[in-house]
């Protein structure tokens, strides 16, 4: 067992904080050691460890047990905690989602020229389904009502219509490649 004055310790005595001090300090900082992160130093770790055996009255330092652990087993045990502790106040804070305004959540993808289409490859109903669909960003049902056509034409003809474009820019990319 730890041969420490600890009513001296919980009533402040100099004399029995400065021996404790010189005692455990070395086992505290090796404690903290592995959990300290860039921006701590290992001791301000150290020296919270101490103030909070001291805080209010010596309350942490009052709820230690000999019977249930070593004191240097216990010391371990609060020097790793304080450590986390601290690194958790030193992350930055988490920023609720709710309090980012909308505009800085939204992310526009314009490309920076439209694209440009060979004359004939589309039927004039094509393009249309496909402004419709892509630039005004309007329902199938809202196109069909404004079309007055069968919402299962628009689904029909948006394919048609991607699958057109899709060959045909297979094949360029083709050509590309073998050049």
């Amino acid at each position: 067992m730890d041969s420490i004055d600890l009513q001296a310790l919980a009533r402040g005595e100099k004399p029995a904080w400065d021996g404790f001090v010189r005692r455990y300090a070395g086992l505290i900082l090796a404690a903290v050691r592995p959990t300290a992160r860039p921006g701590v130093e290992l001791e301000d770790i150290v020296q919270e460890v101490f103030t909070r055996l001291c805080k209010d009255n010596f309350r942490l330092l009052k709820t230690y047990d000999p019977t249930r652990a070593g004191l240097s087993t216990w010391l371990t045990i609060v020097a790793r905690s304080t450590a986390r502790d601290m690194q958790r106040r030193r992350q930055p804070p988490i920023t609720p989602i709710d309090s980012v305004p909308e505009v800085m959540l939204s992310v526009t993808a314009e490309p920076h020229e439209k694209l440009r289409l060979p004359e004939g490859l589309l039927s004039p109903r094509q393009k249309l389904v496909l402004t419709l669909l892509y630039e005004r960003e309007m329902e199938v049902a809202e196109i069909a009502a404004s079309l007055s056509i069968d919402p299962q034409t628009v689904r029909s003809t948006h394919h048609k219509a991607m699958l057109k474009l899709r060959e045909h820019f297979a094949d360029h990319d083709t050509a590309r490649e073998v050049k």
